[in-house]
């Protein structure tokens, strides 16, 4: 294939780059892969080639490759795949992020998702772009596994999946999370504003609002770690 060039948001294809992110594809997704590349000297290549072989895909030493798409010196494999566009599950749980701008934020989250079982997020915009190699590289493979759609605004979400519960989570949230006294919900939303701004305080009419305890030895946490701790929390209230 003609050399790849460097990503694009407005391209049709992206790619990973590591061993782990790129094996997730190839079992997860590997209708998506375009080619694979590895470095002469990288260790695992026998079995990296051999998986490639088993599902008919090109896998090519090309240091050259590697060095124009990364801008690390010790990437050894790179997979190019084609951006794909999917609807989320409505009988499933969601998490929706409304306006994320950090691409290593929303690529822990997905890992995050992957881990407790929550298969899809919804992105309302403007948001990071869940296919930038940098969040495929932090989500260490993850994106293959959960879905993802995204939105003009909550709104539109909102309109296309009515029926469930929508817990915002708000610094100033009317219900205390704890494991102890998580909502139980047959089919929820939970909701997470942006890194710097949080959720404009409209949401607090959303649902029903929720807050994490935490010192006022900080204004706020991280949003990747709210997330785990609002999914930790659900899932474990929520079993299914």
């Amino acid at each position: 294939m003609e050399p790849v060039k460097r990503y694009k948001k407005e391209g049709g294809y992206s790619y990973t780059l590591g061993p782990f992110p790129t094996f997730e594809l190839l079992d997860t997704r590997p209708e998506l892969v375009q080619a694979v590349f590895c470095h002469p000297s990288f260790t695992d290549k026998a079995h990296l080639q051999a998986r490639c072989a088993a599902l008919s895909l090109p896998c090519e030493e090309n240091a050259k490759q590697l060095a124009r798409l990364s801008d690390k010196e010790n990437c050894y494999v790179a997979a190019v795949f084609s951006k794909y566009q999917e609807a989320l599950l409505p009988e499933k749980d969601h998490v929706v992020l409304v306006n994320p701008s950090d691409m290593g934020n929303l690529g822990t989250i997905l890992r995050t998702l992957a881990a407790f079982g929550l298969g899809d997020l919804a992105l309302v915009e403007p948001c990071a772009d869940p296919f930038h190699p940098k969040a495929v590289r932090a989500s260490m493979g993850a994106l293959f596994r959960t879905r993802v759609a995204r939105f003009p605004s909550f709104e539109d979400y909102r309109a296309q999946y009515p029926q469930r519960d929508f817990f915002p989570f708000l610094l100033d949230g009317a219900r205390s999370l704890t494991l102890a006294d998580c909502p139980a919900s047959p089919r929820y939303s939970l909701i997470f504003g942006n890194e710097s701004s949080g959720l404009p305080p409209a949401f607090s009419q959303v649902g029903q609002s929720i807050f994490i305890p935490q010192s006022n030895a900080v204004d706020s946490l991280n949003l990747s770690i709210a997330v785990a701790l609002g999914g930790f929390a659900f899932t474990q209230r929520n079993p299914r």
